[in-house]
């Protein structure tokens, strides 16, 4: 043992920490690790992290979902939405309560904070760079991240742990769950990314399915700006022919989800069988009505997200939606890192794809 476990999960993770804690007692002897905290707000909006129970010497990891905008708080008389930047400063709230008495600290951040803003184009931030040093600053040891939006943000912090999970293993068990005909191998089925950033996540799947892959290249309009980023002119792909195969758009994230929307138009109109799509992160920053639509026009059959970050309530009521559990998961990462054992195998669990592919198949 790396030190004595404690959990604390921000307002934002607060459920999947509860979660998590059940499934650690279950498998540690009835013993619960959660410890409380919270994050109380003057009327100015300004706030104060505490912690309820003593961290001395603990090996702490500290759960916090950025990405979620059902907390809210009141300032000035009236309800705010906390942002992804309230949300992190919340975390470095509750670091500072630590007050360096901890013996571990390691964040669990699923969607990591500003990953967004991973790269330097023109005089700009660099906030996730920004981010992970100043987290590295207030003594945390160790971020376990997921499916990072480029892995190479690590290079910021290279004298602490950086853990970022691939959920592959788990929509590999979700879609082969969901689905009892399927035929895996390459002349009936395909998986496609739909633009170059996520070609390394679709070769990593591919590779275990034994099957081939296609790739959208996004053609963008950098003369304008909107909605803070370059529109997106036109996908063009490049591959083999999908006719007749059921393909498998992966992406890390679904936001708006018009360039994913556009990626199955187009490989329905290319004649691909069914369409479906994984993608570790769910946001529908704009709502479902465009999901929902095309759905109607039969565009795609299943969408596959996590629940490692918000889901709105409504989502789970879509025909057009499974949700991949990913709580056990995270649950048996803590128990590896407190263990003081390798997560090698949890980070990219290719063996046991192979095996349950294989299992299914049979």
């Amino acid at each position: 043992m790396v030190g004595k476990l404690g959990i604390i999960a921000l307002e934002s993770a607060v459920n999947a920490g509860v979660k998590i804690d059940e499934i650690l007692s279950e498998w540690r002897g009835g013993e619960h690790f959660l410890i409380p905290s919270q994050c109380p707000r003057f009327g100015s909006g300004e706030a104060k992290g505490i912690i309820k129970e003593s961290i001395r010497d603990r090996d702490l990891y500290i759960l916090v979902d950025v990405c979620n905008p059902s907390v809210t708080y009141m300032m000035d008389g009236e309800k705010n939405r906390m942002s992804p930047d309230d949300h992190f400063q919340d975390l470095k709230r509750i670091i500072a309560a630590c007050n360096g008495r901890a013996g571990r600290i390691s964040v669990i951040m699923p969607f990591l904070y500003e990953s967004r803003q991973h790269r330097r184009i023109v005089r700009e931030s660099l906030d996730c760079a920004v981010m992970l040093q100043e987290l590295e600053r207030m003594g945390v040891h160790e971020i376990i991240t997921f499916d990072a939006h480029d892995p190479r943000m690590q290079s910021a912090i290279p004298l602490i742990g950086f853990v970022d999970v691939s959920p592959a293993l788990q929509f590999t068990h979700a879609l082969l769950t969901e689905y009892d005909d399927l035929q895996i191998d390459s002349d009936h089925l395909m998986f496609i990314s739909p633009d170059e950033g996520a070609t390394q996540r679709v070769v990593f799947m591919a590779s275990i399915f034994g099957v081939n892959i296609g790739m959208f290249y996004k053609r963008r309009d950098y003369a304008r700006i909107v909605n803070g980023m370059n529109p997106i002119v036109a996908h063009d792909f490049c591959g083999e022919s999908v006719a007749g195969k059921d393909v498998i758009a992966v992406d890390d994230m679904i936001s708006s989800g018009g360039s994913m929307i556009d990626v199955a138009r187009q490989l329905k109109d290319m004649g691909a069988r069914r369409v479906f799509m994984f993608a570790t992160f769910g946001l529908f920053t704009n709502g479902f009505d465009k999901f929902d639509k095309a759905y109607e026009e039969g565009l795609f059959d299943k969408v596959f997200t996590t629940n490692l970050v918000y889901q709105k309530p409504e989502l789970r009521e879509k025909p057009w939606y499974c949700s991949v559990g990913m709580n056990r998961y995270v649950a048996a990462i803590i128990d590896t890192l407190n263990k003081g054992e390798s997560t090698q195998d949890i980070i990219r669990p290719a063996k046991r794809m192979k095996e349950m592919i294989e299992l299914y198949k049979k």
